[in-house]
């Protein structure tokens, strides 16, 4: 399910809604890139461990 939580046109009903700001769309490429990141660390973690235990 994806609603937003904040509405912006004049149905928001509270009054602490309509003073909210539109919600900010997320970045694709920069997700991207932290996965790639987290993927290497992750990668480069398990070597190093690997071939601290096997030598």
């Amino acid at each position: 399910m994806t609603r937003r939580l904040v509405l912006t046109n004049e149905s928001a009903r509270h009054p602490f809604r309509q003073t909210l700001p539109p919600p900010v769309t997320p970045d694709v490429r920069k997700r991207d890139d932290e996965d790639w990141k987290l993927f290497l660390l992750s990668f480069a973690a398990f070597f190093t461990c690997f071939y601290t235990l096997i030598f």
